[in-house]
């Protein structure tokens, strides 16, 4: 804790709001921490406390005891379940559940919003993580997506950390997902070149429109299965990327007219209704209520690393099938496709790796 701040308000800080005047005497302190400091009875003006609109007076003293500048966040462990595809000494290889971030954000303050990351976990199982990415993001050498799972390489060592940096920047780390998009894919295989930047307008999105911030981004696909469904058209892709940019994926589907199946962000409907009931209805030839399926996430899983090893050479070729809840939604369309519409669920003839039925996955009706 900081010693106590005072500050006599001189002739020009009269009438000016306590908030106001503090931010411009108070170097680097911003607006929403001084109202923090305010609200938790930390400044005083001549001993008593005030609101952040109190309008000051000359001769005025106040006193600032709480901490204006925060220690900064730094991740603590937690005992949250890991799935480790892989490790050794220098490094591990984890199977990222859906729902989890990485690590919490720059701007995140110590409450839930930086807790159950994949840092907190990583934090708890392994005892020594690199330190190259900081108090917040210790062995963390790649990101996925909070709503994308699978398989992501962690950093034990500093040396680890180099080298795979290295080795993702220069194209060495081959990385394999599983996406299911909307439509009907023309082309059994492609190539989106698209380059990506951040969208100026909605800061949460990635865009590929043309400025002068965008990066090179490759995406390749490979149509495994088409899938013609009372809930639309859909393909099974097995997408690998040579960039590694934000969004870089999801982007780029929509992009090109198929985003991923529950990506909303880029355009795919929050739910998927039974068509041909919906038409009905609409047109007033019966009473339908149409059948609804929900994903809760995006389906898109990376599920294949391959690399040498950054230290040893040894070569890895690591894989984590679907997940549960990917695997029974998948199920349930091709039911449906091979029930409603014979023959048109066919593919590659590719064997995609899957498990059990998933609670998540939901057949309702409206009510």
């Amino acid at each position: 804790m900081s010693e106590p701040r005072t500050i006599d308000v001189p002739a020009e800080g009269s009438g000016q709001r306590l908030d106001q005047f503090l931010v411009a005497h108070m170097d680097g302190v911003s607006r929403s921490r001084v109202q923090l400091l305010i609200d938790q009875g930390d400044v005083l003006i001549d001993g008593e406390r005030a609101k952040s609109s109190r309008k000051l007076r000359a001769g005025e003293r106040i006193v600032v005891s709480g901490e204006p500048r925060p220690e900064p966040l730094k991740a603590v462990p937690e005992a949250i379940p890991l799935d480790v595809v892989y490790e050794d000494q220098d490094l591990a290889v984890v199977n990222k559940p859906a729902g989890m971030m990485v690590h919490a954000g720059s701007g995140a303050s110590d409450d839930a919003r930086s807790r159950g990351t994949l840092v907190n976990a990583l934090l708890h199982r392994f005892t020594a993580l690199s330190s190259t990415g900081g108090d917040l993001r210790p062995g963390i050498v790649h990101r996925l997506d909070k709503s994308t799972s699978g398989l992501i390489v962690v950093a034990k060592n500093d040396r680890a950390h180099a080298a795979l940096g290295a080795m993702f920047s220069g194209r060495r780390i081959r990385k394999t997902y599983m996406a299911l998009v909307h439509g009907e894919v023309p082309r059994d295989r492609g190539t989106i070149t698209a380059a990506v930047s951040r969208d100026p307008v909605r800061r949460t999105r990635m865009t590929t429109k043309p400025n002068e911030l965008a990066r090179s981004a490759i995406t390749h696909y490979e149509v495994l299965r088409r899938l013609t469904t009372r809930f639309g058209k859909f393909a099974l892709l097995r997408v690998r990327i040579e960039t590694g940019r934000t969004h870089q994926i999801r982007v780029h589907m929509a992009s090109i007219g198929h985003p991923v199946v529950g990506d909303t962000l880029y355009g795919a409907p929050m739910q998927l209704r039974d068509q041909a009931a919906m038409r009905a209805a609409e047109s007033r030839r019966m009473k339908a209520e149409p059948d609804i399926l929900r994903l809760g996430r995006n389906f898109l899983h990376a599920a294949k690393l391959e690399f040498a090893h950054p230290l040893t050479g040894k070569p890895l070729d690591l894989e984590a099938s679907l997940p549960e809840e990917l695997a029974a939604f998948l199920k349930l369309l091709e039911a449906d496709a091979t029930s409603a519409h014979p023959g048109d669920s066919q593919g590659s003839g590719t064997k995609v790796p899957t498990q059990g039925k998933s609670r998540i996955i939901a057949r309702i009706k409206r009510r």
